[in-house]
């Protein structure tokens, strides 16, 4: 008695909204039972009791239709629906809007609401236009955290509810065993049945949230078969044993679930239905005997789409439907003949060969589903935003995090996986089958410095293909992608056998990552390769995750569904950790208001409309993550030059903690560099100057008495011309370059630090007699030459080799017009002054032109998805990509306050308690640590927020006299739109 009472409220709750309803007491029954059931069933049995036979056989009915014909179409679909009174119809091909406005006219021509339903397993782009398509079932099979699928089901649901659709006839939940499936293959979760009945049971719970009714499909399991019930009937051959243990187990697990609907198959299985070639969608005995009695399904069962060739082949129009309905279908779907389907099985009615009230229960079950999915009180779809809430930026940001839980690395034997040492490493990349500079090539850019190569036509020449072998073959890594692939076992996959032979004499020559973005049978080509990973689709979304995971950004935790291989079986897949570098996502994901961050474009925007500055880059990055990387405006006013992610800036000031400063913690760390000691113990020439007792903490606090600022050009200058003792006007093997066409000879450097030796100091004391507070550049040319006296190396190389290489830094350096075309680089001021001309990859500081690009306090040019790296090291105490570059306590101790002269750290700048400068947000965290720079530029570090703002601009273009960026607080405001954005 226990058990049936269990079963019968599994039955009332089938239909029961997710939400908890309203109890009353059943006196009959002694149940509790939800005062919703109580209005679900009056609405049921009030509407069938009004219905003639007509609407009632018309209940059953689910046609196909389409939102991409003519109105000739469109008006036949109004005449079935009012001939015949459907129950329902399923969309396919078309578009969102389309498909919502021919919902609504339909929807008005129906006396009792039509179940609109779809079939759309990897949500609406499956079947529509501009919808969003989510990553296959395959690939959502090899996620190990199911919550990530419940939360793809509730996507799903959301977007269906959005849309007016009640039903989608999803997910699959056939077990794929026969990697020869041609119809269900990428279809399926993959071949564990416990795997599969899982993620499916939490498909279809994500989608209950929205009441939106999901379908296990296709019963009894298609997942081994190598025949299309499109086509032709095909045949599982198992013993019930077989079946029971492996292609029935999901389906007995949504059962026990409560699952609203089940899709009986085209499938013939004698284990299950003797009779000869009699299809599973047409058998009493298993639509009812096994499915609704044994098994205790109470849901609606649905047939498979009716006009196809697995059912159809033999029968008469109209006979697949009645068999379909006398078999226990409650809802037919997609008939191949509509006015044949519903003129039979109302006459059998009438002639009493099929019972009224065996019609009526199906009818019943039919109008108590819609009373769930809230058709009882009916509204017409809004169609104002309907494209952005369906294309909603949550949407791309899950899709990406399914692909993010997916990716799988199938074999790491070399140990290369994920990439540490990027210093000694030199990479190249080959896409196959895919344009140059494709997504996936772009994002292995942000971490190496990479030689890109591209295959793009298949199939491609024998002389292209050797050109390419030969020059990646030069590199000690090589990245190939292998790309437009399909699941096609007889196509090989879409793989042609020269990509194949490409990649075998490739690995012969040098180390080899293949990345394979198709169906994971497909790595069964590249099954002798010692690195490889699995991609799964050739999406965007993919392509930009597996990057992140061959360099640590992102953790391994995808795992095969499908066995491939006898060493690539079902549950194989390498798991690695995180090595500390920067990922990419969403704001949201980092516990960030996205739409809070919005407002940053408003106020770059008044920046560039009041021509504070020609355009700018703006990255932000919180808990490891870049959620914020954007261009805007342009290299300079009046030219459509757009400011890209290659861009390269000025940094000016920023050099301070960008190189010297950076050199100067590593060194203190070593020991070879004591904060403490006079900057004398290092420079003995400085003994016997007004500068033999300055500390070298002094110096990096900026209170060693050392004036701001001494134009040392003008020295070189006599009457507005160059002094021909120093400059030269032709490129030589030792000359420094200053502008275009202006040059200088090496001996500069020794006057600069002559002129800075004989330099006078501040006349300003604090109460204690000391130097006060002043912010200095000639003390940054002191600390250049510490670096440079210790090290026995130049400040530029030093830096390259022991920070920015092992960082993967390729874009930050001193003299980019000697990497770089000029077109990547934002030109700075027209100085009229010094240099007479454009300054455009050269630096814009005087003193640091004058030293021919490389000083201690300018002269660093770089784009923001370089330095990020840098500051997330900082702000990961050192860490970064799986080394310790620089020590644990190091960057604290040099980002603390030590002084009451200032609010500065050794180096660093900081906020000042109350302080209202344009540089810093007032709500930043007194933790916050970084640096500004004169051309625009500007750095914030909050350990506190573990938060990370760069904006680069060239304000100074064309004059360094515009200070508007400062007047309008643009870096401020942003700061602190960034700070409010933080929600948890």
């Amino acid at each position: 008695m226990l058990a049936f009472f269990c079963g019968f409220f599994a039955f009332l709750t089938s239909f029961t909204s997710t939400n908890t309803p309203n109890l009353y007491w059943n006196k009959t029954s002694g149940l509790k039972i939800p005062d919703y059931l109580t209005q679900q069933e009056k609405w049921a049995d009030s509407l069938l009791a009004t219905m003639t036979l007509d609407e009632k056989v018309g209940q059953l009915f689910m046609i196909a239709t389409f939102s991409n014909r003519t109105e000739n179409y469109y008006q036949q679909v109004e005449n079935n629906i009012a001939t015949y009174h459907l129950g329902g119809l399923i969309f396919f091909q078309g578009g969102p809007y389309r498909q919502a406005k021919l919902t609504n006219r339909y929807q008005q021509l129906s006396r009792i609401p039509m179940m609109i339903g779809i079939d759309a397993e990897w949500g609406l782009g499956m079947r529509l236009d501009s919808a969003i398509e989510f990553p296959k079932q395959i690939t959502l099979g090899a996620i190990q955290d199911n919550s990530y699928v419940e939360k793809f089901g509730e996507e799903v649901g959301r977007q269906c509810k959005r849309l007016g659709i009640h039903i989608n006839f999803a997910p699959s939940v056939d077990v794929n065993t026969n990697p020869k499936n041609p119809i269900i293959n990428y279809r399926s979760f993959g071949e564990s049945q416990y795997n599969v009945a899982e993620k499916g049971a939490m498909y279809i719970k994500g989608m209950k949230k929205y009441n939106v009714m999901g379908s296990a499909k296709h019963f009894p399991g298609h997942g081994d078969t190598d025949q299309d019930s499109h086509r032709t009937l095909p045949w599982v051959g198992h013993s019930i044993d077989r079946l029971n243990e492996v292609e029935l187990y999901p389906f007995r697990r949504l059962i026990a679930d409560s699952v609203a609907s089940l899709m009986t198959a085209h499938l013939f299985v004698p284990a299950l239905e003797p009779r000869t070639n009699t299809p599973t969608s047409i058998s009493r005995k298993i639509v009812t005997e096994i499915i609704k009695e044994k098994m205790g399904f109470q849901g609606l069962a649905v047939t498979d789409a009716l006009n196809m060739r697995g059912i159809t082949a033999g029968l008469q129009p109209g006979e697949p439907d009645f068999l379909a309905f006398l078999a226990g279908n409650d809802i037919l779907l997609q008939t191949g003949n509509l006015p044949a389907a519903f003129n039979k099985i109302k006459t059998a009615v009438e002639t009493g060969q099929i019972q009224i009230s065996d019609l009526d229960a199906r009818v019943k079950k039919i109008l108590k589903a819609k009373f769930w999915v809230g058709l009882n009180n009916y509204k017409p779809i809004e169609l104002s935003n309907l494209g952005s809430d369906l294309n909603s930026k949550k949407a791309y940001d899950l899709k990406a995090e399914l692909f993010e839980q997916a990716v799988t690395i199938v074999r790491n034997q070399d140990n290369l996986l994920p990439f540490i040492h990027l210093d000694t490493t030199s990479f190249a990349s080959v896409a196959i089958s895919a344009d140059y500079n494709n997504e996936f090539q772009k994002m292995l850019s942000q971490y190496a410095n990479f030689r890109h190569f591209a295959i793009p036509f298949k199939p491609a020449s024998d002389k292209d293909i050797a050109w390419v072998l030969e020059e990646a073959a030069k590199y000690k890594v090589v990245v190939v992608s292998v790309h437009d692939m399909n699941s096609r076992g007889d196509r090989n996959y879409g793989v042609s056998p020269a990509t194949v032979a490409f990649i075998n004499q490739l690995r012969q020559k040098t180390k080899v990552v293949v990345v394979g973005f198709g169906n994971p049978y497909g790595m069964k080509l590249y099954d002798g390769v010692p690195n490889l990973v699995c991609g799964y689709e050739d999406e965007a979304a993919s392509q930009r995750i597996v990057p992140q995971i061959l360099f640590g950004a992102l953790p391994a935790k995808g795992k095969l569904p499908v066995s491939v291989t006898y060493e690539q079986k079902v549950g194989t897949g390498i798991q690695t950790e995180r090595l500390g570098r920067v990922s990419f996502g969403s704001a949201e994901s980092v516990g960030m208001n996205a739409q809070k961050l919005a407002e940053i474009e408003q106020i770059v925007q008044q920046g560039i409309n009041n021509r504070a500055f020609p355009g700018c880059q703006i990255l932000i990055a919180r808990k490891g993550k870049v959620v914020y990387n954007k261009n805007f405006g342009t290299l300079r006013y009046d030219y459509y030059e757009p400011v890209n992610d290659q861009t390269l800036y000025d940094i000016a000031s920023m050099t301070k903690v960008t190189a010297t400063l950076q050199a100067m913690m590593m060194l203190n760390e070593r020991g070879a560099v004591d904060l403490n000691e006079k900057a004398s113990t290092y420079l003995p020439e400085m003994r016997g100057t007004n500068k033999e007792n300055m500390l070298v903490s002094d110096i990096l606090m900026h209170q060693a008495g050392l004036v701001a600022f001494i134009p040392f050009w003008e020295k070189t200058k006599s009457a507005g011309s160059f002094k021909n003792d120093y400059y030269r006007f032709a490129k030589d093997s030792t000359n420094l370059q200053v502008a275009d066409n202006l040059y200088i000879t090496p001996a500069i450097k020794d006057s600069v630090w002559k002129w800075v030796m004989q330099s006078k100091l501040i006349n300003v004391y604090d109460k204690l007699g000391g130097f006060r507070f002043t912010y200095s550049d000639l003390g940054l040319l002191i600390l250049q030459k510490i670096v440079e006296r210790v090290t026995n190396q130049p400040l530029d190389e030093f830096v390259e080799q022991n920070v920015y290489e092992p960082l993967g830094m390729s874009s930050t350096l001193y003299n980019p017009n000697t990497k770089f075309a000029k077109i990547n680089i934002a030109p700075t001021e027209n100085d009229a002054i010094f240099r007479g001309s454009q300054i455009q990859g050269t630096v814009h500081d005087p003193n640091a032109a004058l030293l021919g690009g490389v000083a201690g306090h300018a002269g660093l040019f770089s784009n923001v998805s370089d330095l990020v790296k840098l500051f997330q090291m900082n702000l990961q105490k050192g860490y970064y990509g799986g080394r310790q570059i620089l020590f644990a306590g190091t960057v604290p101790l040099f980002s603390k306050n030590y002084t009451q002269k200032s609010h500065r750290g050794l180096g660093w700048d900081k906020p000042e308690e109350g302080d209202d400068k344009p540089i810093v947000a007032i709500n930043a965290s007194m933790n916050t640590f970084g640096h500004s720079g004169f051309t625009g530029t500007v750095v914030w570090v909050d350990p506190d927020r573990d938060l990370i703002f760069i904006f680069l601009s060239n304000r100074v273009y064309q004059s360094s006299a515009n200070n508007k960026i400062n007047t309008l607080k643009i870096r401020k405001r942003i700061h602190e739109v960034i700070n409010a954005a933080i929600v948890q």
